[in-house]
């Protein structure tokens, strides 16, 4: 599996669509909002085509998120937040970009609030794995 710079890539034992739910829950709990979730497998059955299962979930924190784009309104490319968990030769998978990474990426100068996102994605990839995200 090839590991995009700045993207946390973890295997799950979990289907997508109950490893996304599972996400799903933590960061709601955290406080985060889901703007969106899309089922990319339903979407290409729907153009007739085959894939994978594939879902990707959209959330983040507006307060967090406005001050970022305050910023740097570029940063707005990366967010709001994504996850993505996918099925891939026969395994399944979860991934994320990682906060320090977009903050580096976009020249975003706030350490607090990176570090929060960054906690708050581990916790909530702790919640589908079910072990410590490291």
């Amino acid at each position: 599996m090839i590991k995009p710079e700045g993207m946390t890539v973890l295997e799950t034992l979990l289907p997508p669509r109950e490893a996304i739910e599972r996400f799903r829950s933590a960061v709601e709990a955290s406080g985060m909002k889901v703007f969106a979730l899309i089922d990319f497998a339903a979407d290409a059955r729907n153009a007739g085509l085959t894939m994978g299962d594939a879902v990707l979930l959209v959330f983040g924190n507006p307060r967090v998120g406005t001050l970022l784009l305050i910023d740097a309104p570029h940063a707005g490319i990366d967010l709001p937040l994504k996850a993505l968990a996918w099925t891939h030769q026969g395994k399944q998978w979860l991934s994320y970009n990682e906060p320090a990474y977009i903050a580096r990426r976009h020249g975003l100068s706030m350490a607090g609030p990176i570090q929060k996102m960054s906690d708050a994605l581990k916790h909530a990839a702790t919640a589908v794995l079910g072990n410590e995200v490291s």
